[in-house]
């Protein structure tokens, strides 16, 4: 009899005999727990349809836009002004609307949460005059080409003002002076925003695929039916699943950071990056209850992968996967805040680059498994073991 091919899970085989004590039966269970675990494991590697687009697809994306990204930059820097300062406050009309077409300014008071802004990469600058006229400029030189720009715009600024100032008056210090300065920056650099977009894509992509075309795929093999009859519980069969799924996201997370702390990308991780291990854990549960939804309603693999498609693309795009949402509209910032892939995203680049701690991470762990558990339910009550 030739050996078989096939990756479908083995199932322990019913023991006979009389029950075993609560020791054995425990033991038992832990067994096939491991034994669905591992058959989940190697039914993956064998896969290698299945490894390029989880692991390879991915990294790819990574490497083309951190390559082509590498030195792009945007034109429209953002600038916080505290309190008055005489030199923006003067520009009116005709060259207010041409300076907000190249800064966009938000008056605020408190200097030092606009500082931590710029250390994040929230805002480009911080500008506030003294009483003597001292313009201060505070940047960040994360974007060397719009940290050029804000001190070009704010040096030609202090100049004109000078010059209508004292256009009469000879031999007298300037009214006004520039002094720029920058700030110790962690500020997103085009791969430092690529690498927790791209990264919560794939684990997303992963989670859900994997767990939808995995349940309609048994359902329809038949294996669902098996493993209802087998001593297994329905809990080791989803704890396996989520074992593999975490096991298959963390190697993913491994090789985006192995590859984008390279010099040649010079991605820099903050003392805190270690929290993108719980954080991509509790998004892999969260993405996984996406593709137990997907792969109840589904009848066909098809159906599953297209379900899932439907899900994960707009997910990625309205979630800041690919480029920033800085500039959509407010209805479009309201959905993407709704969607957990925009708060894995968000504290990924949080803990990963920007300085971000505990505290950015844990409200994120939370909403991820909130979501997790809503989405697992409405699974439960749409779940089938059979296709009939």
């Amino acid at each position: 009899m030739s050996p078989t091919t096939s990756t479908e899970p083995k199932v322990p085989a019913q023991r006979g005999g009389s029950a075993g004590n609560g020791a054995d039966a425990g033991r038992e269970r832990v067994s096939a727990f491991w034994s669905l675990s591992r058959a989940m494991l190697l039914s993956f590697r064998r896969d290698r349809s299945a490894l390029f687009f989880v692991m390879l697809f991915p990294l790819m994306f990574l490497l083309l836009f951190g390559t082509l990204l590498k030195g792009a930059t945007s034109p429209h820097a953002k600038v916080a002004q505290v309190g008055a300062v005489q030199v923006l406050d003067s520009v009116q009309g005709e060259g207010r609307t041409e300076l907000e077409k190249v800064l966009q300014i938000s008056k605020v008071d408190d200097e030092s949460a606009a500082l931590t802004k710029v250390r994040k990469g929230d805002l480009d600058a911080v500008i506030k005059q003294d009483p003597d006229g001292r313009i201060e400029l505070r940047f960040s030189t994360a974007d060397q080409v719009r940290a050029g720009s804000v001190q070009g715009i704010l040096n030609s600024i202090v100049q004109q003002a000078n010059q209508a100032a004292y256009k009469e008056a000879t031999g007298k210090p300037p009214a006004f002076t520039l002094d720029a300065t920058q700030v110790e920056d962690q500020s997103l650099k085009p791969i430092q925003f690529l690498t927790p977009g791209l990264l919560g894509w794939a684990v997303a992509t992963g989670a859900v695929f994997g767990a939808s075309l995995t349940l309609v795929g048994w359902r329809q093999k038949k294996v669902l039916r098996r493993l209802r009859l087998a001593p297994v519980s329905a809990f080791s069969v989803i704890a396996s699943r989520v074992v593999v799924s975490t096991v298959t996201a963390l190697a993913q997370t491994a090789i985006f950071l192995v590859v984008a702390t390279t010099p040649y990308f010079g991605l820099k991780l903050t003392g805190n990056w270690w929290l993108i291990i719980p954080l991509v854990i509790c998004a892999t549960i969260a993405f996984m209850s996406i593709g137990l939804l997907a792969g109840s309603i589904a009848k066909t693999e098809e159906a599953a992968n297209g379900i899932s498609q439907i899900i994960v693309l707009p997910m990625s795009f309205l979630s800041g996967s690919f480029f920033k949402m800085d500039d959509a509209p407010t209805w479009l910032k309201t959905i993407s805040e709704a969607l957990p892939l925009r708060h894995l995203v968000d504290a990924a680049g949080s803990v990963l680059s920007r300085g971000g701690g505990v505290m950015d991470a844990l409200p994120t762990m939370g909403i991820l498994l909130g979501f997790a558990v809503v989405l697992t339910l409405i699974s439960a009550k749409l779940f089938k073991w059979d296709d009939v």
